[in-house]
């Protein structure tokens, strides 16, 4: 897995939407149905099918594992990098607790991040510049060179 760091959003990394959802459950379809809206413009070439299934399983993770002290939010922006497509997902909480797990078959839960790493051209998880945790991927190819 390539590993790659979150920038601010520059001339080269120009920012094209972002969210702010509720730390609940019901937040995860609207998400995707928020991402599905507000991308659709920009006609990317990659499969946006893909890009939602990743958003819808980053946003649980952060609804689920997400904690603060005070009241807080799920933040979730893309930006156009070169021909890719990087998305963020912030929340409160510890970015040493992200991992890749390699569920079990009956395992009924921890399948999030593998998905993200089957499908993402590259993912990173880190410290974020809202405090807190980012968990990113990127899709190569999503608009033309």
């Amino acid at each position: 897995m390539t590993y790659w760091f979150n920038r601010f959003p520059s001339e080269e990394s120009p920012w094209l939407g972002a969210m702010t959802l509720h730390p609940n459950p019901e937040s995860v379809p609207r998400a995707r149905r928020w991402f599905r809206k507000f991308i659709a413009p920009y006609e990317p070439a990659c499969s946006v099918d893909d890009c939602v299934l990743m958003i819808s399983e980053l946003v649980t993770n952060a609804v689920t594992y997400g904690r603060a002290d005070e009241e807080w939010r799920v933040r979730v922006e893309w930006f156009r990098e070169g021909s890719s497509l990087r998305v963020e997902v912030h929340n409160p909480g510890l970015p040493a607790d992200v991992r890749l797990r390699r569920p079990d078959v009956d395992d009924t839960h921890g399948r999030g991040l593998f998905l993200v790493d089957s499908i993402a051209e590259s993912w990173h998880a880190g410290p974020s510049r809202f405090g807190g945790t980012v968990v990113a991927f990127l899709v190569a190819d999503a608009w033309p060179a």
